[in-house]
């Protein structure tokens, strides 16, 4: 086993080799509570779920920290437009976030800890800056402390740039800019300004303020995961300056901070950047509206992590399609198997060779579903040859683990994908037998026996076809749309999946 990740700070493909043998210590930014999650929130917390699934499956214990920000400028302004406290909009935003992860099946971290709880952590590391010549007080009295950019010269190290290049940091209005020595200093602590609520103030050595937004991280990482850990993740409009700055303020204190940094691609719409003016993003709502929640967490994770995402409407069926040929498969299998040898077969052994080689070179995930679709395929053949004509199908494939149990007839052929596929798509969080999928909470029985009868006619359709009898299959066709079910036809086979009205 060689895991290997893209560290956007060497701008390279490494090694991963963890700090503590065994274990592994992600951070990943999490949400600032300012307003409704929408689809790049959930694509960034699904690359590092997929992240931290994997390396679980490659036998580390894992602690994951992903931070919320309760409190920042965004959060005071909007909170005083709706006329509601800082507070509550933060913890109602909060709640959709965390509605929004547990919809998608993304796991809960090992810690996820707000800034407002973590302010003594963060007063600690200020002090520490200005004792180490890093930082400083604003000299007019106001409260505001700054990281001094240029007493730190591997400032700009994270993403590639020289400090002259750099925009100025927007931490207070261009009439006070004076407060700075260098236009790029950033906040580390803001000091309390008049009309913002008495409640977002707290006191500090320097005067009442709340932190700026870059030291959150750090102070929490620090409590968490110490002054070293493994990986810090996020999404790529965040290299800068976010991260930039973390790594820095980090580094200035003494801390060796994150031994990998992991940056996921952006999502655009029709390939225009998303943007609430422009009125192009999408809620989870929205995409929930469309395709159930298993469909969703697909289409979000097929795409190799640091790549873009492309939206557009057409993009939910196809996924759909592709879940709908998993389960169909894993629904059949289970049931020409018996249910005492589907059940010996299932979350049993390892993926693929071909599967666990994919995911741990920078967890290529399109080259890993290549591989689950190819032994779908392989396990369909399997069922519809015949026991004879399916092992030497399955020979001739060449996937890997064909045939795990090293016989020669159709039924060991079928057991070893149906155990290879529930594998894999375990290790991806999407395998629709997994109770969570089970029709967004109603009766997994009900659900099962809606399965059969489905495929019920859906094998007596191909039957019809086969034998070139159309008005059969279209009015099995027919019978299915005016139950609310959606045929899919392809190379390989028919799915079918709940339409939306």
């Amino acid at each position: 086993m060689t895991l290997r990740f893209y560290d956007s700070a060497t701008a390279e493909v490494r090694d991963f080799i963890p700090l503590i043998e065994g274990e592994a210590s992600l951070y990943y930014c999490g949400a600032t509570v300012q307003g409704e999650p929408h689809i790049g929130h959930l694509r960034s917390a699904l690359a590092f779920d997929q992240l931290t699934r994997w390396l679980r499956y490659r036998g580390l214990n894992v602690t994951v920290v992903r931070n919320v920000t309760d409190i920042d400028d965004k959060i005071l302004s909007k909170s005083a437009e709706a006329g509601e406290q800082w507070w509550a909009l933060a913890y109602r935003f909060e709640q959709a976030f965390e509605e929004a992860y547990d919809a998608l099946g993304i796991a809960r971290p090992t810690y996820e800890p707000r800034a407002t709880g973590h302010i003594p952590e963060m007063h600690a590391l200020i002090q520490e800056l200005i004792d180490r010549g890093h930082a400083y007080p604003a000299s007019d009295g106001s409260g505001d402390v700054y990281f001094d950019v240029r007493s730190w010269d591997r400032y700009g190290s994270l993403t590639h740039q020289r400090l002259d290049d750099m925009q100025a940091a927007a931490d207070v209005e261009p009439e006070f800019n004076g407060r700075k020595r260098d236009p790029r200093d950033f906040a580390l602590w803001k000091g309390h300004k008049a009309g913002e609520p008495a409640t977002a103030a707290w006191s500090s050595p320097w005067g009442a303020g709340r932190p700026g937004w870059h030291l959150e991280c750090s102070a929490m990482v620090g409590k968490y995961l110490g002054d070293a850990f493994d990986i810090h993740g996020g999404g790529l409009d965040l290299r800068f300056p976010h991260h930039e700055n973390e790594m820095a303020q980090s580094q200035a204190a003494g801390r060796s901070f994150a031994n990998f940094w992991l940056h996921n691609g952006m999502v655009t719409y029709r390939g225009e950047k998303m943007s609430k003016s422009v009125g192009n993003t999408v809620s989870p709502a929205q995409l929930l509206e469309q395709a159930p929640a298993l469909v969703v967490r697909y289409y979000l994770g097929q795409a190799n992590y640091r790549s873009v995402l492309d939206y557009r409407p057409e993009s939910l069926p196809e996924a759909a399609a592709a879940v709908d040929r998993i389960r169909s498969f894993l629904t059949n299998a289970a049931r020409a198997l018996g249910p005492a040898a589907a059940a010996a077969a299932a979350g049993s052994g390892a993926a693929p060779s071909a599967f666990e080689a994919a995911m741990d070179d920078d967890l290529n995930v399109p080259a890993a579903l290549a591989v689950l679709h190819d032994t779908v395929r392989r396990g369909n053949t399997a069922l519809a040859s015949g026991p004879a004509d399916a092992a030497g199908a399955a020979g001739a494939d060449g996937a890997d683990g064909a045939d795990g149990a090293g016989g020669t007839d159709g039924e060991s052929v079928l057991r070893e994908a149906y155990r290879q596929v529930g594998a894999m798509t375990t290790a991806l969080g999407i395998n629709p037998m997994d109770p969570q999928w089970q029709d967004a909470g109603g009766d997994p029985a009900a659900l099962r026996a809606l399965q059969t009868l489905v495929e019920t006619q859906l094998q007596a359709r191909q039957v019809a076809r086969s034998a070139g009898d159309w008005a059969a299959s279209d009015s099995i066709r027919d019978a299915l749309a005016l139950a609310g079910i959606g045929i899919s036809d392809s190379a390989d086979g028919a799915s079918w999946s709940f339409r939306k009205n």
